[in-house]
């Protein structure tokens, strides 16, 4: 199994930053990898997404895949998961705690299944985390826009 990690601090309540994550409507216009999704922030629901296919190596490769909620415990945590039988098993999220006025926010992905296992830390470093840290960037920018 791999682990992407990812930390920032967006200078802002939680309230706002979870208002930012949970439009799922508006993530074309600011989220750089999860480029459309359409449902519900509520835990079950199932959220049909399109995002940067990270592991083909092709730029403007995208994946359509239908998510489920796995956790949208407003303020604190949005979570999703999707998975291939067998390929692909990941669960992307976001923990939102407030520090100093504003919010820390970790923003993870555990994946695991025959595809992930093939990648190497290196990879996973070199083609994954700086996308999550993009998109780390988009929210705070975001979410200081509004």
């Amino acid at each position: 199994m791999h682990v992407i990690r990812t930390e920032c601090v967006i200078h802002a309540p939680p309230a706002k930053v979870w208002a930012v994550l949970a439009d799922f409507a508006s993530y074309p216009a600011w989220n750089p990898l999860n480029l459309s999704a359409v449902g519900e922030a509520k835990t079950g629901a199932r959220v049909a997404m399109v995002f940067r296919d990270l592991s083909s190596g092709k730029p403007g490769a995208t994946i359509r895949q239908t998510v489920r909620i796995v956790a949208a415990d407003a303020e604190r945590e949005l979570a999703w998961a999707g998975t291939v039988p067998l390929l692909f098993d990941g669960r992307h999220g976001f923990l939102l705690t407030p520090q100093d006025g504003g919010t820390h926010v970790l923003h993870t992905e555990r994946l695991k299944g025959l595809l992930p296992v093939s990648w190497s830390p290196a990879r996973i470093e070199r083609d994954f985390l700086p996308h999550y840290e993009a998109v780390n960037r988009a929210l705070a920018a975001r979410v200081a826009a509004l």
